[in-house]
């Protein structure tokens, strides 16, 4: 019988920038697989209120929550010493915290664009070296990082972002090779245009939302739940096989022709 190929009973999975957005979508996504799920962001009212309602919707599974920076290496220890206190191991993780600022290359501060590294790549880095022993307890674990099209082409994201999405990609590249003898799998997902809280503000440019629809063969901002898909799936014994990829879930917007 295939069904556990489709199933993370047992599972433990560790989600940055999990209180909103992509991150919380994540959670509900292997929480339905039947993962438990330890939560993190940095707003702690955000998380009490995810971590509210996913107990009500989920009242199977665990789900911790754990306020801290990832861009900040103390609080990055201390999310594996919480981790390694509260699970046998892990799993499964999902480097899924970013954050942008939009300039012109050359109008960016030092430390602009420095924060943009030490979000984006560098704690996804950082995190999955000081989660390396723990994924290791198990024959077979994943990480999933959670990339942008901006690291593929060229997009107005801003020169850093871009810089780090593209970098987050290698990085999977070269682990993934590292590490599968390790048992872990890494796999990346680089999501276009996806209707989150952060990218309200852009999209409510009509001007600028039809020239993302036109650029989009699906003719649709994508939602959180279809990124949570994919990394779902790349989460699964049913992917076991696969390492070192990334899936774009961008409506075609990286195969677009005319």
């Amino acid at each position: 019988m295939a069904s556990h190929r489709w199933r993370l009973d047992g599972q433990t999975a560790l989600i940055t920038g999990a209180s909103a957005g992509i991150g919380l979508a994540i959670a509900r996504e292997l929480l339905g697989f039947g993962a438990d799920v330890m939560l993190v962001a940095r707003d702690e009212d955000l998380l009490d209120a995810a971590r509210e309602d996913l107990a009500e919707e989920f009242p199977g599974n665990e789900v911790a929550t754990m306020a801290a920076d990832v861009a900040d290496d103390e609080d990055r220890r201390a999310i594996l010493d919480w981790v390694e206190d509260h699970a046998d191991g892990l799993n499964l993780l999902i480097n899924n915290a970013g954050g942008n600022v939009t300039k012109a290359a050359v109008d960016y501060t030092e430390d602009e664009w420095r924060g943009i590294f030490e979000t984006n790549l560098f704690s996804a880095f950082e995190l999955s070296r000081y989660a390396h022993p723990l994924l290791t307890r198990h024959a077979s674990s994943a990480i999933v990082n959670v990339g942008s099209v901006s690291g593929i082409t060229a997009v107005r994201s801003g020169t850093p972002y871009g810089m780090t999405k593209a970098a987050l990609q290698q990085m999977t590249r070269n682990l993934a090779v590292e590490w599968a003898e390790d048992g872990v799998r890494v796999n990346a997902v680089a999501p276009w245009y996806i209707r989150t809280r952060r990218t309200s503000g852009p999209l409510s440019d009509a001007d600028y939302y039809e020239e993302v629809i036109a650029r989009t063969p699906m003719r649709r901002i994508g939602e959180p739940e279809e990124v949570a898909a994919a990394v779902g799936f790349l989460c699964l014994p049913a992917a076991s096989y696969v390492t070192g990829e990334c899936i774009a879930v961008d409506g075609g917007f990286l195969r677009y022709g005319f």
